[in-house]
């Protein structure tokens, strides 16, 4: 059981959409994450949204004409985001154990994005093994981005993981940092409570 689950119990989906519904109708723009993907690769690359949750960012992006698969382990947000977006490959597994051979996805993904701090919230000591899962899942070239809390203003759950540390299991994976960012507007990252890091596969 990751920390989302022992968080949520696994049965938030409805009522997680139904928040960020209310954002969009108050006027704020909820699409940040999915704008900041379409600036790093072309229209019609494919794009793993791993823990996508309802799926508000790929179903984004396909909309932008993107070719999007979303994976999470939780089935009541699943459940949403098919509903939302049947069109699409949706895929429930963990992501410590995320092998797209055996799921029938092929590994040559574009882009992966991890966003809505999937890192903080997966399981204690798996961080390393999704990070690698993650890294597997790309084409030479492709993108891994993940946006994150580091503080507690940031997180639903007590801060854990550094930016070092996570530099330190992308490098692991073979991935190299080519930018950080403060925000999914990209705005300069200067030490602050929230990052999303950009890394490259094969170089």
């Amino acid at each position: 059981m990751n920390r989302w689950q022992e968080l949520t119990g696994g049965t938030s989906g409805d009522e997680y959409a139904a928040r960020f519904a209310a954002l969009a109708r108050s006027g704020k723009d909820v699409h940040g994450e999915a704008r900041f993907c379409s600036a790093l690769v072309p229209v019609g690359a494919r794009v793993l949204d791993a823990g996508c949750g309802t799926g508000r960012v790929a179903i984004r992006l396909a909309e932008l004409g993107y070719d999007c698969v979303g994976i999470d382990l939780d089935a009541s947000m699943l459940d949403v985001a098919r509903a939302q977006a049947p069109e699409l490959t949706w895929v429930r597994t963990d992501l410590a154990a995320f092998d797209p051979a055996l799921l029938g996805i092929a590994a040559d993904f574009d882009l992966v994005v991890a966003a809505g701090n999937v890192f903080p919230l997966l399981a204690a000591g798996t961080e390393a093994a999704v990070t690698a899962r993650l890294a597997a899942a790309l084409r030479l070239g492709g993108l891994l981005v993940a946006g994150f809390g580091l503080d507690a203003a940031h997180l639903p759950v007590p801060p854990g993981l550094t930016v070092e540390q996570y530099d330190g299991y992308c490098a692991a994976a073979g991935l190299t940092r080519v930018g950080r960012f403060a925000t999914w507007d990209g705005d300069a990252y200067e030490g602050g409570g929230y990052a999303v890091s950009v890394h490259r596969a094969g170089t």
